[in-house]
């Protein structure tokens, strides 16, 4: 579970301050990073590694002083030396890294000041390392607390598509299809998001791969499939003798794993696609988009023009803003300093529950949850800012009350039922970061207890009052497929 902002907080003030007087780049760098990474309870040896051997750009050999593989490379100097010249050496390391590895964070050190760089933002910070607890939040890709900016466009939702796309035709062409081949591709979209958002620990599921399969493929889809066991099974019902890098998994429930599967056969090259859909960075995918993309994949005409045929996130606000969205935040603004009136209308947004019957890979029932516990979110901080000022007594303790289960919908092709499911339970992880954000302790939901109610059936033969009970139902949203006048 990771550490809470406060917790962070205070580690990094106390590691700055026993850190003060060091100066030996040789005899104490190792140990200063270990302790770093300690200061976000993440053990160093889980994630990266000292001393990797790289070939520069100059065709000669060089050893990188940290590198967590995708994600952060580290230049460490003695105290006093240059950092404008450990910066050049950093970067000279990434010519001779797989494209899967090159990292999103530099940051170079000389224990006096630390200077990180965010090469995908194109921003660099520079502090002594006694103001390190004021920059933690910098460095929330460590602890698993990093978020995505939402109503913007990311380029990495196609990068994902693509080689999840292209896993897909690897497993196809090997003979692995129709329905399994589906239900397959869902759980490894799961799994390489959970470990990028604090479900898994960082990079977990990689590193398995990485560390405990062969080279060539050969065991690859015997050990997954222990694994989706491991990941149905609560951890006092697993075996004692089970491998430590297996037992080291969550449980999930929620029925996603629990499907026996036919084997899967991978060789070599299909290991190394997966590996490289680990390496992106699926903190920052929308669940909003990325269904109709992932869908997309299935249909090799469609992903020709991958990402031109889908409802983007600010067309459906277009939609849900004056159906529902507007009028809730007014009545929010309302009520927003009555202490009498918030516990009434957290409860209408908990209740409020929204029916999609054309749903496709839900990207409108995410959108309209996103937007529910968003709002949520801000009625929680007024709470707090009036519980801490004018000390009223709220109860905090039971904090989220809009849940998955409010969300109901139809579609008639199993896979994009399956994935709308999927992406309301990935949004729902990506609002309890959130959460944590906010009130400085980790808040996740897991194992799964709660699902959206997404019925694989036709809407147009199906009585829908065996979905939702009218006198339940608060709003009916979606873009039904169509065909010109058809």
């Amino acid at each position: 579970m990771p550490l809470s902002w406060n917790e962070i907080r205070d580690r990094a003030l106390a590691f700055s301050k026993e850190w003060a007087d060091e100066s030996s780049e040789d005899a104490e760098a190792k140990s200063f990073w270990d302790a770093f990474f300690n200061v976000f309870g993440i053990t160093r040896r889980r994630v990266a590694s000292f001393e990797t051997p790289v070939k520069k750009g100059d065709g000669k050999g060089g050893f990188i002083d940290l590198l967590w593989r995708g994600t952060l490379l580290v230049e460490h100097k003695s105290r006093g030396k240059d950092l404008d010249r450990a910066e050049h050496q950093a970067f000279e390391y990434f010519s001779g890294l797989k494209e899967r590895d090159l990292p999103r964070f530099v940051v170079v050190s000389d224990f006096a000041r630390m200077r990180l760089y965010d090469l995908e933002e194109d921003k660099e910070h520079e502090f002594p390392l006694k103001d390190l607890h004021k920059q933690i939040r910098r460095f929330g890709f460590i602890a698993g607390y990093q978020t995505r900016s939402f109503g913007q466009e990311d380029p990495v939702n196609v990068q994902a598509a693509e080689k999840l796309g292209k896993l897909h035709d690897q497993l196809k062409a090997s003979g692995y299809e129709g329905h399994a081949l589906e239900v397959f591709l869902v759980r490894l979209l799961f799994c390489v998001f959970a470990e990028d958002t604090a479900i898994f620990e960082q990079r977990q599921f990689t590193d398995w791969i990485e560390q405990r399969t062969a080279d060539d493929g050969s065991d690859l889809g015997p050990l997954l499939a222990q694994l989706f066991q491991v990941l149905d099974t609560p951890h006092e019902k697993r075996h004692k003798n089970l491998d430590e890098s297996l037992a080291a998994f969550k449980y999930v429930n929620g029925k996603l794993f629990a499907e026996q599967l036919p084997l899967t056969s991978f060789d070599s090259a299909m290991r190394n696609t997966l590996l490289e859909c680990g390496a992106l960075n699926w903190s920052r995918i929308s669940p909003a988009i990325f269904g109709s993309l992932f869908q997309s994949i299935m249909d090799e005409e469609a992903r020709r023009e991958l990402g031109a045929h889908y409802t983007n996130e600010t067309n459906i606000l277009k939609a849900l803003r004056p159906l529902f969205l507007d009028a809730l935040h007014e009545e929010f603004e309302r009520i927003r300093y009555n202490p009498k009136a918030l516990p009434a209308f957290h409860k209408k947004l908990a209740t409020t529950r929204i029916f999609d019957p054309a749903c496709g890979c839900g990207n409108f029932l995410v959108i309209a949850y996103r937007e529910l516990r968003l709002l949520e979110l801000e009625l929680l901080r007024t709470i707090e800012h009036l519980r801490q000022t004018q000390h009223l007594d709220f109860d905090l303790s039971s904090l989220v009350q809009v849940d998955v289960d409010q969300l109901y919908g139809i579609e008639i092709e199993e896979f994009p039922s399956q994935i709308a499911q999927v992406a309301l339970w990935l949004t729902d992880h990506q609002m309890n970061l959130r959460v944590s954000e906010t009130f400085g302790n980790y808040f996740a939901r897991l194992p799964l207890k709660k699902a959206p109610n997404i019925l694989n059936k036709n809407a147009l033969s199906l009585d829908w009052m065996n979905v939702i009970a009218p006198a339940d139902c608060s709003y009916i949203v979606g873009n039904p497929p169509f065909a010109g006048k058809q």
